[in-house]
């Protein structure tokens, strides 16, 4: 065979013919067709059968790469790892074919070929053929950087999960993008005229039966970090998640895992939507409400209303210790007086907060509910981000009336100044001007009082525009009547008041209209959120927003930005370039002018973390380690994981890190994260790293031996009594190196390698880090992983001893 080769035509050929021998077979391509993928199964079949390692990454640049390509790929079974890279409007095109085979022989196979009949039989192609034996530096490369790639922390595992996901996508943008799909269907159809698909009917979701409804990638995310949070011993938790991602599935999905259930709102209308999604996931549980009208109390799941379980009577008609597991819906609401008798009345093994927006106006502190303990949290900007909800288009309009004439109550403007200064500026021609400008199909407007929306909507029924108020004291249309017509088109726009903003879902909303001031970051938010579930034929959501110069107009928009860069002078004008792919922002030069006077303001929780550090630093002359910031610092170091991921994120964010340490942490963020959030049920896996790091800073990522380790960690662990008794048994008090060599390759080895995200293996008795580079870069790397290890073994054990060291 010639060493290195042009192939022009019949790639699958020399692919087929080069799978059979090989025992490592790495494919990335930047699209994949499902008759790309028929042609393939069967020889990559064969090699698995044989024990070969497979590993498959393609694209989703313009959603090119067909769900049947995935689905086609995923039924090779769990020993082929397939993943999927997100390219979120950046460029993807790599086409590559890599297959080692025994005594280093390989050949790697790169080009213009992507996964698809067409480029691997008939297409015009150009692809070459290098063997490794010819270029080993070249071949290792391209083996390295397909690693990289096939494990850097925008790609996703192609699961059930995710092709759902995926497929939803897909189906939008080609809706929106018809030209690209036919285009595709034209490449894949020359020569050799494969059947073109029917486009796919797009029907409403329905119910599904007991045993189909899996958790959706975000409550599966959430989902591990509870168990994670659980294993590690903590009894309370809260997720932050954003609206229309799930948390009422989510806590049907962890509900599972108890016996009885106490399901807490503050509105009926989430306490029946709980119950179906309970009874969905669950049907062989009895559910049962207790409300002001029902008082159900033998059910495996009850859904209560707060303002019921507030009186003593209905509480202790309950046991504290009558359910397992306690979820408090909407937990922003949770410092409230009633939630705190609650809460300490019961006696739940585990409760969970759930809220999508846990920053409170009063600044009371809900996360102190939890301990602290933020499980998992994403944001709706990171959602949209990973296409799980909808990218928005947001113009920012000028409002000129000038609301500092107009008196502040505390928590809201003064009703009728604000009403008459709406009609003085002729409110109602620019709203209207904005909203056919920039509108979309159906719209939920956000007013301030029901005089502006009846107000409005007899502004725009006079224009012809069918529109309705619902508030209050509505008449006429039921809310439901309301959201139906709004649904089926019937209706063009819905004025609100207070109405919708928790607990009601239209995901065909794909405008929103806000023609009152931000009182509430919470309520803004909130508000957002019904406009960006994921819809078939919705593309965006368009977001028209009044801004003048109330009170929180500038911290509005901190919202949308994706940056967390500490920059006191930096302008509204800098979001435009941090937005998510697909989302736009554009703002009235005037509202820029505007918002560029007013003062910046910031998240409390991040601002308190911010003003400890520089409170140690200043104290201690020095950047403060992690564990000198748990120490020593008036904040809750746990915060920062949760805030930042990792510490080193934390220093980013200060601007505490120089151009150098800036440019490793982009490129190991994903290392330092995992280290930091790695499941500690013991000490173990610390404890070996521990070791690791001990071997200095040039060597401590090298493989390791379990026998090599085995001294060390036994020294650690019985250096202190606590530790001993906490982490050792009885039988590894007195050392023995077999035993505990033992111990070390079954336990943190092994589970840590299983749970890794590419960062770790255990393979042929050695355990190894996966982070090669120079030596420049490994001494930073050893300084910061050093830090995390010493931080989590402390807290490990400070929390097992406060815990009195029984759990173990």
């Amino acid at each position: 065979m010639n060493e290195v080769r042009l192939i022009t035509e019949d790639l699958l050929d020399e692919l087929v013919d080069a799978m059979s021998a090989a025992t490592s077979i790495c494919l990335i391509v930047s699209f994949a067709a499902g008759s790309g993928v028929s042609l393939v199964v069967a020889p990559l079949h064969q090699a698995i059968l044989r024990g070969a390692e497979i590993k498959i990454l393609v694209g989703d640049y313009l959603y090119i790469t067909e769900p049947e390509a995935l689905e086609g790929l995923l039924q090779l079974g769990p020993d082929a790892e397939i993943r999927l890279w997100q390219s979120r409007g950046r460029s993807f095109h790599p086409k590559a074919y890599l297959l080692h085979s025994e005594d280093d022989e390989g050949i790697l196979f790169v080009g213009s070929s992507n996964l698809s009949r067409s480029a691997l039989i008939h297409g015009v192609e150009w692809n070459l053929a290098v063997a490794a034996r010819v270029a080993p530096l070249t071949f290792a490369t391209a083996r390295q950087k397909f690693m990289e790639s096939f494990y850097d922390p925008c790609t996703l595992p192609v699961t059930p999960e995710t092709i759902t996901r995926y497929r939803e996508l897909y189906k939008i943008f080609h809706i929106e993008h018809p030209q690209t799909a036919d285009m595709w269907r034209e490449l894949e159809s020359v020569n050799h005229h494969a059947p073109v698909q029917e486009p796919t009917t797009l029907v409403a979701e329905t119910p599904a039966v007991y045993g189909t409804i899996l958790p959706r990638p975000a409550q599966s995310e959430a989902l591990a970090e509870l168990m994670r949070t659980r294993e590690e011993g903590y009894d309370k938790a809260m997720v932050v998640m954003a609206t229309g991602l799930g948390k009422t599935y989510l806590s049907a999905f962890l509900a599972q895992h108890f016996s009885r259930v106490l399901f807490v709102a503050h509105r009926e209308e989430i306490l029946h939507q709980a119950r179906r999604s309970f009874q969905e996931v669950m049907p062989e549980r009895s559910v049962g409400l207790y409300n002001g009208h029902t008082k159900s109390m033998a059910t495996d799941t009850v859904f209560a209303s707060i303002f019921t379980l507030a009186m003593k009577r209905h509480r202790e008609a309950f046991q504290p210790g009558d359910f397992d597991l306690i979820i408090i819906d909407e937990f922003h609401h949770a410092a409230a007086r009633s939630y705190r008798k609650l809460l300490d009345f019961f006696q739940p093994m585990f409760l969970l907060g759930i809220t999508a927006t846990p920053e409170r106006a009063d600044g009371q502190d809900i996360f102190g509910l939890c301990d602290g303990n933020v499980a998992y949290q994403i944001r709706f900007i990171e959602a949209i981000e990973r296409g799980w909800l909808a990218p928005f288009h947001y113009y920012g309009v000028y409002d000129d009336i000038d609301y500092k004439a107009i008196s502040w109550l505390g928590s809201q403007y003064d009703e009728e100044e604000l009403y008459a200064a709406q009609v003085q500026f002729d409110m109602g021609d620019r709203v209207l001007e904005a909203w056919r400008r920039y509108r979309g199909t159906r719209t939920l407007a956000f007013c301030s009082s029901i005089r502006q929306s009846e107000y409005l909507t007899h502004k725009f029924v006079d224009h012809g525009i069918r529109a309705t108020s619902l508030h209050s004291r509505s008449v006429g249309l039921s809310r439901q009547e309301a959201i139906d017509r709004l649904s089926e088109g019937a209706l063009d726009v819905i004025f609100t008041v207070d109405l919708f903003n928790e607990g009601v879902d239209i995901p065909t909303v794909d405008t929103l209209l806000f023609v009152r001031p931000t009182e509430s970051l919470t309520v803004f938010i909130q508000q957002i959120g019904r406009g960006l579930r994921l819809h078939p034929g919705k593309g965006h959501c368009t977001i028209i927003d009044l801004i003048g110069n109330y009170r929180n107009a500038d911290i509005k928009l901190r919202v949308f930005d994706t940056r967390v860069k500490n920059d006191e002078r930096r302008q509204p004008s800098f979001i435009q370039n941090a937005l998510p792919s697909g989302c736009l922002m554009e703002l009235d030069p005037r509202v820029v002018h505007l918002l560029q006077e007013m003062a910046q303001k910031r998240l409390p929780r991040r601002e308190s973390l911010r003003s400890a550090y520089i409170a140690l630093k200043m104290e201690m002359g020095r950047r403060p380690t992690y564990l000198d910031f748990h120490l020593n610092g008036y904040a809750d170091s746990q915060a920062i994981r949760q805030e930042f991921h990792s510490y080193t994120g934390f220093l980013s964010w200060l601007d505490e890190l120089t151009e150098t340490e800036l440019d490793i942490y982009t490129q190991y963020s994903a290392w330092l994260q995992e280290v930091e959030k790695t499941t500690m049920t013991r000490s173990y896996k610390m404890v070996l790293l521990s070791y690791l790091l001990s071997r200095g800073d040039s060597g401590w990522s090298e493989p390791v031996a379990p026998d090599q380790a085995a001294h060390y960690f036994h020294d650690y662990l019985s250096a202190k009594e606590y530790r001993k008794k906490i982490d050792l048994t009885d039988d590894l008090w007195v050392y023995n190196e077999g035993r505990m060599a033992s111990l070390i390759a079954r336990m943190p080895m092994s589970k840590w390698a299983g749970s890794s995200k590419g960062w770790v293996e255990f393979e042929d008795g050695q355990f190894r880090i996966r982070i090669h580079d120079e030596p420049s870069v490994l001494k930073v790397l050893h300084e910061w992983t050093q830090q995390i290890c010493d931080y989590r073994l402390h807290t490990y054990f400070e929390r097992k001893q406060r815990r009195g060291g029984s759990e173990t």
